[in-house]
């Protein structure tokens, strides 16, 4: 029986809604990528936590999605990072150094203060304490450990609210709404 021809190279770029699971399935009938993407035969290239939105890449093609997912490639990450406190230049001097986490130290951080960006609503709405002020950070890692961003905040005492992915290496979200998605061309980014 001949073999059926390779399928042709996708890549789809998805705003992942809030609680929205980085799968496909899920038996406890919790929300995931395929109330979202009805595409066959792609998968995530890398995760992107369920109380975290925004940026998920998706392909079908096993070179590209592991040079993506593959921490030794670095591509750089992009957040908006909504924090509970008013950031001091001491703490943000921390995220640029790196910090120490309970699995070793991160790599530096790119960290500014940033207004706040015109998102989306959230649903459910952020919840904020009302003697608290918060602020908007714009924060670039080249890893991706497991809720790095949130432990960097939280480790810097300014605990994260909102997080959302903008940019994957060279590939953004411009203007997609939650859920909406779009297909861009499957080429490999370069190392540099």
């Amino acid at each position: 029986m001949p073999k059926a021809p390779p399928a042709e190279p996708r890549l789809i770029v998805l705003n992942k809604p809030f609680d929205v699971l980085t799968q496909f399935q899920d038996e406890a009938g919790r929300a995931t990528l395929r109330d979202f993407v009805s595409v066959k035969g792609v998968y995530p290239a890398g995760r992107l936590d369920r109380d975290s939105e925004g940026l998920l890449l998706l392909t079908n093609d096993g070179q590209l999605q592991a040079r993506i997912a593959d921490p030794k490639h670095k591509l750089v990450k992009t957040y908006w990072v909504q924090v509970e406190g008013a950031p001091t230049e001491e703490q943000l001097a921390s995220l640029r150094r790196g910090v120490e986490l309970n699995d070793g130290p991160t790599l530096p951080a790119e960290v500014e203060q940033i207004d706040a960006p015109a998102l989306w609503p959230r649903n459910p709405p952020v919840r904020f304490r009302k003697h608290i002020p918060t602020h908007w950070l714009a924060l670039s890692i080249r890893e991706g450990r497991n809720r790095q961003v949130r432990r960097m905040t939280a480790a810097v005492g300014l605990p994260t609210l909102r997080l959302v992915r903008v940019r994957i290496g060279p590939w953004s979200l411009d203007g997609l709404q939650p859920g909406e998605w779009r297909d861009v061309p499957p080429a490999l980014p370069s190392l540099s």
